[in-house]
Order: C-alpha cells, then structure tokens, then sequence
C-alpha cells in the first residue's frame, strides 16, 4: 500500500498519466522515449506501490479497471494541485507578505507625516501584500513596545539608553522656550537670561537623544511629558517651557505665545527610527525601513 508519496511514485503517475492519454503502452513509447517493456515494468512497479491493478493489457487491448479510473482523477487533481502551488510559490519569492507594526511618537509636523505617508506610498508601490499597523504614543511607551515585540518600528525622540534597541537619525526637531500672554514675560524688553532664573517652567521628565535643554527650571510646579500638556501650561500664564516650533507657530500667529531668547535658548532634538537590534527583521521591515530612509533623505541600510 501507498503509505507516502515519494519523487519515484509522482515519475510512475506521469508515466500511467501518459500511458492513457496515449491510449496504451505501444502508443506511449514515443511520447516517454523509452520502450514497451520499460513502461510495462514501470507500471507494474506503480501497482505494487498501491497495491492493485490499474488496467488490463493483453489481446484485447488496453482498458483501465474501475480502480484505475479512480487513480486517473486522483492524478489528474495532484499534478493541478502541484502546478498551483509551482505558481503560488514562484510569486511568492519576490513578493513581500506578513504584517508591520510602526509606532509614531505623537504631535508630529505634517511635513514629517507627509514623508511618511510618501513611504508607505512606494512600499505599496512594490510587490507585496502586507498588513501595515500605525500606532501613536510617547517615546517611553514606543520603546517599550519594541522591546517586547510589539512594534516592529518607531520613530520618536528617544532617549538613545536602550542598548537592545537601534536607532537610526531621521530628522531633527526644533525646539523653542515660550511664555504666553498674561505671562511677566510676555511683555518684558529688553529680554536677558537673567529675567528667566525665578521663573516656573513645565517639567518634562523625558530625557532626549542629546545634551540637556539650555534653559533648567530652578522651581517647576508643572509636570508634562506630551506636547499637549505642556502646551496648557504655558497657555494659563503661569509657566514658561518648551515646545515644538511647529507646535507654537500657530498660537504666535494670533499673539498667543512668544519666543523667549530663541537663538541663545532654543535647541533641535533628533528624531530617530528604532527597531529591535536583536530581531531579525523580515523582508517586509527592510523594504520599511529602506523606504523610510529614503522619504527622510538619510543613508539607506547596506
């Protein structure tokens, strides 16, 4: 009995296959290139290997038994079967598949989402069929998930204190010391240093890719990691601190917020792509991460 079917048994149903359509062993001889004899020592290898009959060969001519008609269309399914799978398996050598899961740190320039979105453009423009996840949170909670495997890639401002993750510059971030209306300062001129060193300043516990902010608070009653927050704070009058300029320049355009000493206190902080040094990313992450570089304009991988 066939218990498993091996390369010699999938030869042997191609010869019985040809033998058929050929209309016997006399007629098949020139379709297979080998003789009579051969091809009837063939099939009888075949029929020992399942363990019955497959035709009648003799004066009478050839006829396939009811068995052999059955072991016909049995055939006839696996070689379509097998011709599927050849296909199915040569697209899927150049074509990218599986899922993406990409964390965005939050409050991000439209330019910086538009040179996202212009990746995720050209990934779809290749061959895939890939399932991109996009998920936004602070940097802390992004590279938590990147250590337990629940993003496969990040682009935040990050600490840079992972050692299990790498990072990749993508671009930089400008940021600037504001105060708004109704704030002691808002009005003050001349502006020096000196008239900030009392002042109460947002907190962001936080800590950048890159050397301290210019300006520390000596007292801070607020406390805010998102932009959001921070952003309140310095809207009620009472606090001065950091923001985005992209986040600010609306809110200076109605004379809402101004800029306190922003040449010798203003900073750019780095925004990185991160992803799991010790996880051997799939195709799929690479053709990511490659199109990503290239919408930012930084060195794509080797």
């Amino acid at each position: 009995m066939l218990s498993q079917v091996r390369d010699l048994d999938l030869q042997l149903l191609r010869l019985f296959v040809t033998v058929v359509e050929s209309g016997g062993f006399s007629a098949a001889q020139g379709e297979l290139g080998i003789g009579q004899s051969t091809i009837s020592t063939q099939m009888a290898k075949l029929e020992t290997r399942l363990g019955f009959r497959l035709c009648e060969r003799g004066k009478a001519g050839f006829r396939l038994t009811p068995k052999g008609e059955q072991v016909l269309l049995a055939a006839h399914k696996l070689f379509a079967a097998i011709e599927t799978f050849k296909g199915e398996a040569q697209g899927m050598a150049d074509k990218l598949l599986g899922t993406l899961s990409v964390g965005l740190s939050e409050a991000l320039d439209d330019q910086v989402l538009a040179r996202v979105g212009a990746a995720i453009g050209a990934f779809r423009r290749r061959n895939q069929d890939v399932h991109i996840e996009l998920l936004s949170a602070m940097p802390a909670e992004l590279e938590r998930r990147l250590l337990q495997d629940q993003l496969h890639l990040a682009i935040g401002y990050f600490s840079g204190t992972q050692t299990a993750l790498d990072y990749r510059p993508l671009f930089e971030e400008q940021q600037r010391l504001y105060c708004a209306a109704g704030h002691p300062l808002f009005e003050q001129t001349p502006l020096a240093v000196e008239h900030l060193q009392e002042q109460d300043g947002v907190h962001h516990p936080y800590r950048y890719n890159h050397p301290a902010e210019p300006w520390q608070a000596s007292a801070s009653s607020a406390r805010s990691e998102q932009v959001e927050g921070t952003l309140a704070f310095i809207l009620s009058g009472a606090h001065i601190g950091y923001l985005p300029r992209h986040i600010a320049a609306p809110w200076i355009a109605r004379g809402q917020l101004r800029a306190l000493l922003a040449e010798p206190l203003g900073f750019s902080v780095r925004f990185d792509l991160a992803s799991h040094r010790g996880r051997q990313p799939s195709e799929a992450q690479r053709a990511m991460v490659e199109d990503l570089l290239t919408a930012f304009g930084a060195t794509p991988p080797d």
